[in-house]
């Protein structure tokens, strides 16, 4: 396919020394006949010929007329690609990705130079893969990514078990069981495809199994040595993501990084929600030149901060623009950044001198939580926080008085307690909550922590019941302004579903007041402002042919005969039509959330995820189903996943009930 000033490789193969062979889709500038060009590669396991074609169709034309080539490769047992999908972030992916690296560095289009990007996934192996420093690796751009596998990403965080573990090992269950595509790799494909089924895992089992911070974790994660990475590295994410800690942590810790927090969801910046949005296109042609071009841009002078202060922003049902203003820290840490503490004290106060000593108990019902939204949000509606005053009615709150002024505050907020519980394990969860004049309370930013990891996720200590400890609870990165006439909230409780597992025992958490509990902000000046360019095309995503519409419900259900909630979710891509070669995708998924109030071993997770393929007379689709439940001592967990050729059953596999022990959960 050729477009003005590039053409299309819709499939091309990379040989691997083992002989598998990855599959890999190219923008090819014309120039690059004459003179070869710096290539920038994504490499994923979402599908480059339906999966992430209509975003991919958004970045590298882009970059293919400012005069580099897009390269974007399907990762070992996805998409066309041969092989296995064997876990995330593998040995196996890593050494691959070194592979590509090195043949795109050899390609007559590659002047060997190459830089790497990616969103979530992309992200994540783009990292990993600057600290393996392969040759021809010299820049990297991370969007919603990590630097510390087991406490920033969709499985752990402080030492609590994250709902979306479950819900991603259903997700990638059935995502990797799809076949590949027949017009790229002919009448193979069949057998491809069962050698991908045969080989493919349950990843719980994998992720469940590993429930402190271990070596498993450590792999991949740069946090670990943050010295390996020696190439500039631009981090982005949004404070509507769940990934929002990663970039100031790297500009702080790496050479020639810079770092990016504006308001989105978890979608490239140049087509996300909550606008504003950010020119991502320029801003990486930009990082580009700079890195494999060596254009004296600027770029390296670049401020290691910029970050958008959402102002008043309020929960509601739909968010497409959210108020604030984007500012600029020259250096990290910050200088113009202090830390300023609030204490809880007496009569639900926080003030801004230590109240009287005192002790408060709390335990919170087993579904106090339900407003929390997603860990990562892919839609700027019911997947946000919702409005947190069910949640507060659970939980311990402490509320300042009306502000006379405004404070503003860019940084990672931390709760001092000291505490005890009558149960050797058990959780803490803090929000930090804007109320507003009007009553409503959005959350602004939160944290939790399993209390047997609060010396350390590396070797989990029960609490002794009774006994107080001091603990520090740190939560995620956030930046805001609480306008005059606004309070500031915290909101502490001992649960948070369904965001993490509950303990097997129901806790009474008793918290000392007064000097030995206090949340350090981290408070700003809060007067300058910094012009952050905006994208001229306000739709970038091409338009896709939709033949069957897209539908998404989200709900609580609350029995009050058997006392349970439910926590529903159902969304429906629709039926949509890949331009060009006519492939048409659905993707559906149904979850339910269970807990009784009083009970914590209620606890019961369902997940059905289907995806279906089909072009003219072919078609397949494949159904993943997992379910979870506990006791006391165990996690139980099975999978099913079936597929289907023209509505005939073709292939099944299944888990039987696995017992996992659990491991200071």
């Amino acid at each position: 396919m050729k477009k003005a000033g590039f053409k299309i490789v819709e499939n091309e193969w990379i040989p691997l020394a083992d002989g598998r062979r990855l599959a890999v889709r190219i923008w090819l500038p014309t120039s690059a006949k004459k003179s070869p060009l710096p290539a920038i590669l994504e490499y994923l396991p979402y599908r480059k010929r339906d999966g992430t074609a209509q975003r991919d169709d958004s970045t590298y034309p882009g970059f293919a007329q400012a005069g580099y080539v897009g390269v974007r490769v399907d990762i070992s047992g996805t998409g066309e690609s041969d092989g296995g999908w064997d876990d995330e972030y593998s040995p196996r992916e890593l050494a691959d990705g070194c592979e590509v690296i090195d043949w795109i560095s050899r390609q007559p289009w590659c002047d060997g130079n190459v830089g790497m990007m990616g969103i979530s996934w992309g992200g994540f192996n783009a990292l990993q893969l600057a600290a393996l420093q392969p040759a021809a690796l010299k820049a990297v751009i991370a969007i919603g990514t990590t630097v510390d596998r087991y406490n920033d990403d969709i499985h752990y965080k402080n030492g609590c078990l994250l709902y979306s573990n479950f819900l991603w090992s259903s997700t990638m269950l059935c995502y990797t069981s799809r076949p590949p595509d027949p017009d790229l790799v002919g009448e193979n494909w069949r057998k491809i495809w069962n050698n991908r089924l045969d080989f493919q895992p349950f990843p719980l089992v994998t992720w469940l199994s590993n429930q402190r911070k271990n070596a498993y974790w450590k792999h991949g994660s740069i946090s670990e040595n943050y010295e390996n990475v020696k190439i500039p590295s631009l981090l982005i994410s949004g404070w509507a993501d769940g990934y929002i800690n990663a970039p100031p942590a790297a500009a702080a810790h790496l050479d020639h990084a810079k770092a990016i927090n504006g308001p989105w969801i978890h979608k490239y910046p140049h087509f996300a929600w909550p606008q504003p949005r950010m020119d991502f296109l320029g801003e990486a042609i930009n990082w580009w030149d700079k890195w494999l071009k060596g254009v004296d841009n600027g770029v390296d002078t670049l401020p290691d901060y910029r970050a958008y202060i959402l102002e008043a922003a309020k929960p509601r049902l739909h968010h497409t623009t959210e108020p604030g203003r984007w500012v600029a820290e020259r250096t990290l840490p910050a200088p113009d950044i202090r830390a300023r503490d609030y204490y809880l004290a007496p009569n639900r106060q926080l003030l801004d001198i230590p109240g009287r000593s005192r002790g408060e108990t709390l335990m919170s019902p087993q579904d106090c939580g339900a407003s929390c939204g997603e860990f990562f949000t892919l839609k700027p509606d019911g997947e946000m926080p919702a409005d947190q005053r069910y949640d507060d009615s659970g939980s311990l709150v402490f509320d300042s008085g009306k502000l006379h002024q405004p404070i503003e505050i860019l940084g990672r907020p931390r709760l001092r307690l000291k505490l005890s519980i009558d149960r050797p394990l058990g959780n803490i969860a803090v929000r930090l909550n804007d109320i507003h004049p009007g009553g409503e309370v959005s959350r602004v930013s939160w944290g939790v922590l399993n209390l047997a990891h609060r010396n350390g996720n590396e070797d989990p200590e029960p609490m002794v019941p009774g006994q107080a400890e001091s603990v520090e609870i740190e939560l995620n990165e956030c930046g805001y302004r609480f306008m005059r006439g606004h309070k500031m909230r915290v909101a502490i409780s001992t649960n948070y579903w369904p965001m993490i597992m509950p303990p097997p025992e129901s806790v009474i958490a008793t918290i000392k007041l007064g000097p030995d509990a206090a949340i350090s902000l981290p408070v700003r000046a809060g007067a300058d402002v910094y012009e952050m360019p905006e994208p001229d095309d306000e739709n970038p995503l091409p338009p896709y042919e939709m033949h069957a519409p897209e539908f998404s419900r989200r709900w609580i259900e609350r029995d009050f005969q058997t006392g349970e909630s439910h926590y529903r979710v159902i969304d429906d891509s629709g039926e949509i039509e890949v331009p060009g070669h006519g492939m048409r995708t659905r993707h559906r998924h149904d979850e339910r959330w269970t807990i009784a109030a009083d009970d914590p071993l209620s606890y019961r997770a369902l997940s059905r995820y289907a995806c279906w393929m089909r072009r003219g007379d072919w078609s397949i689709h494949t159904e993943a189903e997992s379910e979870f439940r506990c006791d006391a001592d165990n996690f139980y967990i099975k999978a099913s996943l079936r597929a289907y050729e023209s509505e005939e059953l073709i292939h099944e596999r299944n888990w039987d009930e696995i017992a996992i022990p659990r491991d200071h959960i």
